[in-house]
């Protein structure tokens, strides 16, 4: 089986922040999971380097839009190793190969009748590129996102006719209610479309940092008709060896998104397939924003936190984990450097590295190194084994907070049972031998199944904790507790020291 994921593509007009990693590592963590259960996976990220916004800030800076974005783009591919993110290609829509694509795809819309030529004139947020309906126009005509001043804009464009695409979008959340996920995206999705669609604008001609329009050489695609086509361009030219992979991997079985560019994502884009006689993506799944206090983080409200900073203290293990779980997927959350300290130092350090330096230093102390090869306890190794499903299931649905949490209560209660058998006393009994066997090779394996369910989140850890259990395999498959698997192990430096 195929799984095609991808994330958003970022603007390229200034550097990466927290909020371009969250994105990625959670994309990450479903394109992980699926490589363990043996999918044949392509995961896309990239950079956005059209549009008015680019040019805008190249304006600012005294260079041309292709300086800025040649200056820019590499700190976002930069970003990728840095989060130990495992992404199969990086697209750049000022690739050619992208190019020629867009252009086949719109002119292949305008041949199929819905495109046409107009005049466009209302409000317009240069920070979103996107023009606005009158239920988008904040109070004094500001944009609802950046809380700054809209122009008002009047120039000859092309459009498309998103409206045509109305009946046909409700019949698909209709038909597909899972398209959009979670369910209060769906709602939000199909509020905007019931209350009416207007053609857009498919063209800018007031400037030219953009994709030409191969029939009127006046004209490049808006930014957005650009964008969206990256995640079915990047298939045709991703391959090292010259392979066309779409029809391998399309549709996407995922596109994650934020919350601020769902209109895009759930109705221009879907109506543009439509449009283009393309088949649709399974999912688009909307994440909230990442929060400082009350406020949206991002580089336009300069209260950004610099991924880098926190990945070079702690490593990037610790970054993907504190993302993942201290901001439910879906939806919005608080961040704060204090946080990220408090869950580093009470969940990894305490909870899961503790628990694997007691597991592996007792089996030392006690058994020469060696896991005694017994039957497990079989109450703690029911409660493992059923842990791989739970985890599966969550993560079909993108439920990565859930899937996270279900491991963390196993991570908590594998520390519970060290505490309620106390392995130290029983060592102390010759004639419980035996119970001490049971009890270190339970903690083993079960830590063992933990460490491959957990390796999606924190891959590097996960990968040195398998290793000095002398089982290194991630495939789900063996993410179940079984007597025996386990022998000689190895020592363990901490796996997330104390800062």
């Amino acid at each position: 089986m195929s799984f095609y994921i991808t994330t958003p593509i970022y603007y390229v007009n200034a550097a990466p922040h927290l909020g371009h990693a969250y994105s990625t590592i959670a994309a990450d963590v479903m394109a992980r999971h699926m490589r363990q259960r043996g999918e044949d996976v392509f995961f896309l990220t990239g950079t956005d380097e059209h549009g008015e916004p680019v040019a805008l800030a190249a304006e600012r800076e005294g260079v041309t839009p292709q300086e800025l974005v040649d200056r820019n783009a590499p700190r976002f591919i930069e970003l990728g190793p840095k989060l130990n993110v495992s992404n199969d290609f990086f697209i750049r829509t000022s690739d050619p190969e992208h190019m020629a694509t867009v252009q086949e795809i719109l002119a292949r819309i305008r041949d199929n009748g819905h495109v046409y030529e107009g005049v466009y004139e209302g409000w317009y947020c240069p920070r979103c590129a996107d023009f606005k309906t009158d239920a988008e126009v904040g109070p004094e005509n500001t944009c609802l996102i950046h809380k700054t001043p809209l122009v008002r804009e009047k120039e000859d464009n092309y459009f498309f006719r998103l409206s045509a695409f109305q009946d046909d979008l409700i019949t698909l959340l209709d038909e597909q209610p899972d398209f959009v996920v979670p369910r209060h995206r769906y709602n939000e999705a199909r509020s905007f479309i019931e209350s009416g669609l207007q053609d857009v604008s498919l063209s800018r001609s007031t400037f030219t940092w953009g994709v030409p329009v191969p029939w009127d050489d006046k004209h490049v695609f808006y930014v957005w008709f650009d964008a969206l086509l990256n995640y079915y361009s990047a298939l045709s030219y991703a391959a090292e060896e010259g392979d066309d992979l779409t029809e391998r991997f399309w549709p996407a079985q995922f596109h994650f998104i934020g919350k601020d560019i769902l209109k895009f994502h759930t109705v221009f884009w879907p109506a543009m397939l439509m449009a283009a006689g393309l088949p649709l993506p399974e999912h688009v799944f909307v994440h909230g924003f990442l929060l400082i206090g009350k406020d949206k983080m991002g580089k336009s409200a300069g209260n950004a936190i610099d991924p880098f900073a926190i990945i070079d203290e702690y490593g990037s293990d610790a970054l993907r984990f504190y993302l993942m779980r201290e901001v439910s997927f879906g939806h919005d959350g608080s961040v704060s450097v204090e946080g990220f300290k408090a869950r580093y130092e009470s969940e990894l350090a305490n909870d899961l590295g503790n628990l694997a330096s007691r597991t592996i230093a007792m089996v030392h102390r006690y058994r020469d190194g060696t896991v005694p090869d017994v039957a497990l306890d079989p109450d703690l190794a029911a409660e493992i084994d059923g842990l791989n499903g739970e985890v599966c299931a969550l993560l079909d649905v993108a439920d990565l907070s859930g899937a996270a949490d279900a491991i963390w209560l196993r991570v908590r209660r594998l520390n519970r049972y060290v505490e309620e058998r106390a392995p130290w006393t029983l060592a102390k009994d010759p004639e419980r031998a035996g119970e001490l066997d049971s009890v270190l090779a339970s903690l083993a394996e079960s830590l063992r199944v933990v460490a491959v369910l957990l390796h999606p989140w924190i891959p590097e850890s996960s990968a040195k904790l398998l290793a000095a259990l002398g089982a290194p395999e991630l495939d789900l498959e063996g993410a179940r507790a079984q007597a025996g698997r386990l022998g000689a192990i190895d020592k363990l430096p901490q796996l997330f020291p104390k800062h």
